[in-house]
């Protein structure tokens, strides 16, 4: 008799890499914010947690009905989920079957060839544009009729950049309607360029297009897991049945409540990040390394084969970014003084 064992493509799926965390050095890896969640937000969490021997709200209702009044869409077009990561999987889950195609630009969140192979569909990976941006030319002509979902990071992470308006327009007016087009934007408050759609305005006009968004970045409860979709209510509604009951925390729920409710400071410090990142750039290309321009809350480094030695340079001087061998670095904005340290650490690299 054959012994149990786990499924045998599990040898080949991608491993996520997070961003490591060491003792006493700086960690530019994640993505994260620097400061922690608002004390209004705290206070919140501790009132909280006098109810965690309840279960949470497993349809996390009064977190839908508030984002639907906030973003102007009915609640039955809002799924919460574990984390935008976790709604990435419940969206290929709910739309794929087995050989069925999900497409990504490549490189992209490194999650999206995880969720795709873990569901049983096949992934298709589009290149990036020598300007690193997504080309949407190419994937539009990628697409067969396998073809159920198409991930559109933007602004795309790791490299930073975006893509337009129109661009977006365009391509979603050309994308046969069988195709389910996911806007992951992740890092949305951290754009201000203007030609940037929101993209739950796409919603209103398209029912195959689902935007997700994430209170891991901005709101700074990255370690909450909370994040949530917009789309039509069939899309909606069937990433709610695929959705791990109780898996959005009762702790996370009244968190990202009460940061909605304080949204305003929160953007203040999204504003303080946003010139950071300005002035980091800056000081990157006047030093005379190729930097992306971006709209999210870090900065690429496209160092091809050099980049492990400047991932081990930063570590040497107590810096942990985040290296994707071969391709490049990304590092997260930080505070001041860290950024001011990391700049110093980047100048001695070239030296």
């Amino acid at each position: 008799m054959p012994s149990l064992a786990p499924r045998p493509d599990l040898d080949s799926l991608p491993k996520y890499v997070p961003g490591r965390t060491i003792q006493g050095a700086i960690k530019l890896a994640s993505n994260e914010v620097p400061g922690g969640p608002l004390p209004s937000v705290q206070a919140a969490i501790t009132a909280a947690m006098a109810d965690v021997n309840r279960y949470p709200d497993a349809g996390s209702h009064a977190l839908r009905r508030r984002l639907a009044a906030d973003l102007d869409v009915a609640v039955d077009q809002v799924a919460i989920g574990c984390g935008s990561v976790a709604l990435c999987q419940q969206l290929v889950q709910a739309v794929c079957g087995p050989g069925d195609e999900a497409m990504y630009p490549w490189r992209s969140f490194e999650a999206y060839p995880i969720v795709t192979q873990v569901a049983h569909a096949k992934s298709v990976q589009v290149p990036l544009t020598s300007a690193h941006g997504l080309d949407l030319d190419a994937m539009l002509a990628a697409i067969t009729e396998r073809t159920k979902l198409v991930f559109v990071c933007n602004p795309n992470n790791p490299t930073g950049t975006v893509v337009k308006r129109d661009e977006i327009a365009r391509f979603l007016d050309a994308v046969p309607s069988h195709v389910l087009v996911v806007l992951d934007e992740a890092y949305k408050e951290f754009v201000t360029d203007a030609d940037v759609p929101d993209g739950i305005e796409f919603t209103r006009t398209h029912d195959n297009v689902a935007v997700l968004r994430t209170f891991s970045k901005a709101y700074g409860l990255a370690g909450l897991r909370v994040g949530y979709a917009v789309a039509s209510p069939a899309i909606a509604e069937a990433l709610r049945q695929v959705c791990v009951t109780f898996s959005v925390n009762a702790i996370a729920q009244v968190a990202a409540m009460a940061s909605l409710d304080a949204a305003g400071e929160l953007m203040e410090r999204c504003r303080e990040i946003i010139s950071e990142r300005d002035r980091v750039r800056t000081a990157l290309v006047d030093m005379g390394y190729e930097i992306p321009p971006t709209q999210a809350n870090f900065v690429w480094f496209p160092l091809g084969e050099r980049t492990m030695d400047f991932a081990e340079h930063m570590l040497d001087r107590k810096l942990v970014v985040r290296p994707f061998a071969g391709d490049g670095a990304r590092v997260t904005i930080g505070t001041p003084e860290e950024n001011d340290q990391f700049l110093t650490a980047a100048r001695e690299f070239l030296a």
